[in-house]
């Protein structure tokens, strides 16, 4: 899996990698595996005391070094990572202060249709933890507590058909599963997702959540604003292919 891993940019302060899907950020409770913060580690080991480390779900201490944002497991693309402590705090204000500019490609279940005017449209749901699984986050002001503001803006790129849907989305927030939450909620959930739509369309061609970190925008200490993207991985290409023959 680590071969896999693509450096996409590099100088001083910073590294921005293209994270390969089925590769998780940093261990926890749940996922023992070797994880994007071992490789890191293991070619660029003065990051060790970079950042701020957290507590896990069962309140161990979980490291992260240089990481100042994180994708989940079977995420693929863009991410930024912080190679000493001023950089670490320089981005993570930004992160903080919703002033990164995200931008996703993901693949929703079902039909979403536009009328010629729209540009986009805005999720404006709060978010929660799942009462009946911790893993899980909720789009309602029916989860467990701690509901926090979750905005995510998207645009529809094309639709196949009655049931598949091509979208790019921008999330305003960063929330903890926000995207998939936030599908799911709209009644349009991430294909292929295992843990929010377990029983729903999956085509053959992918093994994993059809979301993709296509490109990210972010000011960089002494440079000012850089764009970084990561083109849309071979399993989504050929998914997206596949739906629009059978259409």
């Amino acid at each position: 899996m680590f071969d896999e891993i693509k450096i996409i940019y590099e100088d001083k302060n910073v590294l921005v990698i293209n994270k390969p899907a089925g590769l998780a950020v940093h261990g926890d409770s749940f996922n023992t595996e070797k994880t994007l913060v071992d490789w890191l580690l293991k070619k660029y080991p003065d990051i060790a005391d970079v950042g701020e480390p957290m507590l896990g779900p069962k309140g161990e201490k979980i490291e992260k070094p240089g990481i100042v944002h994180r994708l989940d497991k079977d995420t693929s693309g863009v991410m930024i990572v912080a190679k000493n402590q001023p950089t670490f705090l320089f981005l993570k204000d930004q992160f903080q202060n919703h002033t990164v500019r995200k931008t996703y490609r993901t693949i929703l279940a079902g039909r979403i249709s536009f009328s010629p005017e729209e540009m986009s449209r805005t999720i404006n749901l709060p978010i929660g933890r799942s009462r009946k699984d911790a893993r899980i986050r909720v789009a309602s002001r029916n989860a467990e507590s701690n509901l926090r503001e979750a905005i995510t803006v998207y645009k529809v790129l094309e639709n196949f058909g009655k049931d598949f849907t091509y979208i790019e989305a921008y999330p305003q927030t960063g929330r903890t599963h926000q995207l998939r939450a936030h599908f799911k909620a709209i009644g349009h959930p991430i294909i292929c997702d295992k843990l929010y739509y377990p029983e729903g369309l999956c085509p053959v061609t992918l093994a994993r959540q059809a979301l993709h970190s296509f490109s990210l925008e972010i000011n960089l200490p002494k440079i000012g604003k850089k764009r970084f993207e990561a083109e849309v991985p071979t399993d989504l290409q050929n998914t997206l292919e596949n739906i629009k023959s059978s259409c």
